[in-house]
């Protein structure tokens, strides 16, 4: 049987929350059992050039999010793990992208107009996005991308790129397919938004105690039948991820309505509990070990998306 290829990533933007984990990490690491699959997981640090203004910051953010990465069960033995930027083909293959699609067309773009409406700065990088996506995706012949609700619009864009691309060059990129993970494709935040940095409505993944405590505690707790909503779509998502049965946690909600200092203590203790294992892992994983897990990753992922850049190059007549 062919084997089904999968890309996906993370931004080193800061500190992993719940939201990524549960979206995106835990998703990913499950796929990997699949003995059908074949997993790129990419740090997608040049998109993160769009918030990021700082060096040492994002440095230290790309450890960590390798780190995060070993720490949640990525298997660098299952899955090529590598950093966008230690591969040229990304940028190269993105701007080749973006020569293909017009303003108009990135302008509709629901995430760059929601991220500008909540504030961030409108810069080209942020503009052409889904562009370096599509140049991230295409590279591998991606045939699945992991996404959440809110990213399918990229997998459109990623797919009218390639069609123009491939109209006009002849049939040589893949277009891929959307994985949507069923109901972890937008975890809920604090104040029952899609859980995002962007929003300052995150759980950490990794904090310490006071700092999972203090996010808990600020959970919105929007009430209905004395039921807190908010503290309770967070908890379902953990207790899905656990194991555990759910109607022991909706008698746990019975039990204590109207309660909300005891719901949020207990979804604090359910937290610390899942992620006990992987804080002591993370606190294993060195700097050196990081560094080899990375060069061994974009060795094997150079091997991969050189075939596919060439076959552009030649395409679009820069090869002579």
């Amino acid at each position: 049987m062919t084997k089904k290829r999968i890309l996906t990533g993370l931004q080193p933007s800061g500190a992993l929350h719940l939201g990524n984990y549960f979206g995106s990490l835990k998703p990913l690491v499950d796929l990997t059992f699949d003995a059908n699959n074949e997993v790129f997981l990419m740090v997608a640090d040049y998109h993160a050039l769009t918030s990021v203004r700082n060096g040492d910051e994002l440095r230290a953010n790309i450890y960590e999010i390798v780190r995060d990465y070993l720490a949640a069960g990525v298997d660098p033995s299952k899955v090529t793990l590598f950093r966008q930027s230690d591969n040229s083909h990304h940028t190269e293959m993105g701007w080749v992208m973006n020569c293909l699609v017009t303003v108009p067309f990135l302008m509709q773009a629901h995430s760059y107009k929601d991220k500008v409406a909540k504030g961030l700065e409108a810069n080209a990088g942020l503009f052409t996005y889904p562009m370096l996506m599509a140049g991230d995706i295409v590279l591998y012949d991606t045939d699945l991308v992991p996404v959440g609700e809110d990213q399918r619009q990229h997998l459109e864009y990623t797919r009218e790129a390639v069609t123009k691309f491939n109209n006009a060059y002849g049939e040589i990129l893949k277009e891929p397919t959307e994985m949507i993970v069923e109901g972890v494709g937008v975890v809920p935040g604090t104040d029952g938004q899609k859980m995002s940095k962007s929003y300052k409505n995150t759980i950490p993944l990794f904090g310490n105690r006071e700092e999972i405590q203090k996010a808990i505690m600020g959970i919105v707790t929007d009430s209905s039948g004395e039921k807190p909503q908010n503290v309770y779509n967070i908890h379902k998502v953990v207790y899905q991820a656990m194991g555990k049965e759910m109607s022991d946690l909706d008698k746990l909600y019975e039990e204590n309505l109207g309660k909300y200092k005891v719901l949020k203590e207990a979804l604090l203790e359910d937290i610390n509990e899942l992620i006990a294992p992987m804080r002591a892992k993370k606190a294993e994983i060195t700097d050196s070990d990081i560094k080899e897990v990375l060069a061994i990753g974009v060795e094997k992922a150079r091997l991969v998306s050189g075939q596919t850049i060439n076959k552009v190059r030649d395409a679009i007549g820069i090869n002579l």
